[in-house]
């Protein structure tokens, strides 16, 4: 049997949902169903001893971001700095900024939205997790345990914001120019993995060689705020990219710290700046009730 079906089957049995073996199963389900058995899934396994407790961290500390939607300019650069830094491979993508209209015609304005990992106060995904791979840390950054990872890519079904990836293993090709065709007028060409995909992943600070069969490929994937550079003092690699200066990064817990100063959170939703009054913080999808760590300034 495989991973994925002994993990669903284990889901179905936490939730009371599993039936009996002649019965016919679907895995056709509706997000909302699937995210009220999980959840009843994860209370009874809260409850044997197997929650995603956290781990790791500065209890302390509350890593958040705030981003300045005014100051990007939808330049990507820190897309590329993010897959220089964690050499993520072909369709994994731990920041992506999204493209917005906001008006109405004639008055319409264009806004580029940088999308990391959100960080949640109470994410989703933790909940839904059968071996408790991705759980939250003690400074709140919510990190994948990829040795028990199995891939069955439940938390990407529910995360709200499309922060996560899976690694089906591609890398990109580098061509070497080969003997011509005649017949196809082409140039024949060997491909091989980039030299960037080859070199160690310094995620987590585990610094794991990428190799098939072997973890992160086929697990799932994600934003992590770079912790491999914040634990030796620097920032994510996104926000030290960032040629806008958009992009803000710090202790939420830290009254000096920007990200402090930018959200106010004892009024996350008022004015920010007294000399500025048009200006507010905003949380995307805030309706779901995860409370991301991520805010917008508008």
């Amino acid at each position: 049997m495989g991973k994925e079906r002994m993990a669903w089957e284990m889901l179905l049995l936490r939730s009371g949902q599993w039936r009996n073996q002649s019965q016919e199963r679907t895995m056709e389900t509706t997000r909302r169903e699937f995210l009220v058995g999980a959840g009843a899934g994860a209370t009874i396994a809260t409850m044997s001893g197997c929650s995603s407790s956290a781990k790791g961290g500065d209890p302390a500390k509350r890593y958040g971001m705030v981003i300045d939607l005014e100051k990007c300019i939808g330049c990507n650069t820190c897309s590329v700095a993010c897959k220089a830094e964690n050499h993520t491979p072909p369709g994994v993508s731990y920041m992506v900024v999204m493209e917005e209209e906001i008006g109405e015609y004639p008055y319409v304005k264009r806004r580029f939205v940088p999308r990391p990992c959100m960080q949640c106060e109470q994410p989703s995904c933790t909940m839904v997790c059968p071996t408790s791979a991705t759980y939250t840390r003690d400074d709140g950054v919510t990190a994948i345990d990829y040795d028990k990872c199995i891939g069955c890519r439940y938390c990407i079904t529910a995360c709200p914001y499309g922060a996560r990836s899976f690694d089906f293993g591609h890398d990109y090709p580098t061509a070497c120019a080969g003997p011509t065709d005649p017949a196809a007028g082409e140039v024949l060409a060997s491909r091989q993995p980039a030299a960037y995909a080859a070199a160690p992943s310094p995620e987590y600070g585990e610094n794991r060689p990428r190799a098939p069969g072997q973890s992160p490929v086929n697990n799932v994937r994600k934003c992590h705020f770079c912790l491999h550079r914040v634990e030796r003092g620097m920032l994510p690699a996104c926000a030290s990219a960032c040629p806008g200066r958009a992009i803000h990064f710090g202790d939420m817990n830290d009254r000096e710290s920007i990200v402090y100063r930018l959200r106010d959170p004892e009024h996350p939703d008022e004015v920010v700046f007294p000399n500025f009054p048009n200006r507010h913080v905003m949380q995307l999808k805030k309706e779901t009730g995860n409370d991301p760590a991520v805010y917008y300034l508008t």
